[in-house]
């Protein structure tokens, strides 16, 4: 969204003690935070729908593949939420414009003295760009969303007896990862405390209604029929419309009697 949009170019109070910050690396990386989501999301989903196909769980109505249709549906349905996430976020952000906690550092005005509208910066234009994205942590959404959403998968798939210390174990640091990336944001100076909050929140918020409403993660499913029984119910169903069919005709014509 850089490429083709700028944030909101809000002014600064040059006293403001809140964007003073220093400059610091990420304690957790883009490139970290999307190798910890995406093998964990690779990890768990594809060995849980394996599972539950191989042992007659889940199953699709479709003829094809029953492990490449049931990874299909979550996996569509993983990335349906992410793209959702994602999007507002960088609503969000563009359209406060935020700065971030080490705006000065990376802007690095030549003078800067009470409030300036429009500030003069000699950092990289990139950067400066990137520092005025604060509302929202983008890593805390994201992270809390994919945390959350695997937390949710492992309730609903992990049913057996054996899992029931695992379960609560494989969750709990899903979310404390989740928890952690957005303390990191705020240790780094790359956001508020609200931001992370925030971010946090709207993770959560996006995980569970897609759970909820898109998935089928929790939905009862009846126990499936194979062809023959699937083909006599189809001919079963054509017949009862075809009776009801002849039973308009026919009273159609008795009211009109000759």
């Amino acid at each position: 969204m850089t490429i083709v949009s700028k944030p909101y170019q809000r002014g600064v109070y040059c006293d403001d003690e809140s964007i003073k910050y220093p400059l610091k690396p990420d304690t957790i990386s883009h490139a970290m935070l999307a190798a910890v989501t995406i093998s964990c999301t690779v990890v768990i989903i594809t060995s849980g729908e394996a599972y539950l196909v191989y042992s007659k769980r889940i199953y699709s109505n479709s003829d094809f593949n029953q492990y490449v249709a049931a990874l299909y549906k979550v996996v569509g349905t993983f990335m349906f939420g992410a793209a959702v996430s994602q999007s507002l976020t960088d609503l969000a952000k563009y359209t406060i414009g935020r700065p971030r906690p080490n705006f000065m550092a990376v802007c690095a005005p030549r003078v800067c003295t009470g409030y300036v509208h429009a500030i003069n910066c000699t950092g990289k234009p990139q950067d400066v760009t990137e520092s005025r994205l604060s509302f929202y942590s983008g890593h805390s959404s994201f992270g809390m969303y994919c945390m959350l959403f695997l937390a949710l998968y492992v309730q609903a798939r992990l049913q057996a007896k054996w899992a029931r210390l695992l379960r609560p174990t494989i969750q709990f640091f899903l979310v404390a990862f989740a928890v952690y990336v957005g303390y990191t944001r705020v240790s780094d100076y790359k956001h508020h405390w609200s931001d992370v909050l925030m971010g946090l929140l709207q993770g959560a918020l996006v995980a569970a209604l897609n759970v909820r409403f898109v998935s089928d993660f929790f939905k009862k499913r009846p126990p499936r029929r194979n062809k023959q029984e699937r083909g006599e119910s189809e001919e079963a169903e054509r017949k009862a419309s075809l009776q009801f069919v002849d039973s308009e005709h026919a009273n159609h014509y008795n009211s009109h009697p000759v």
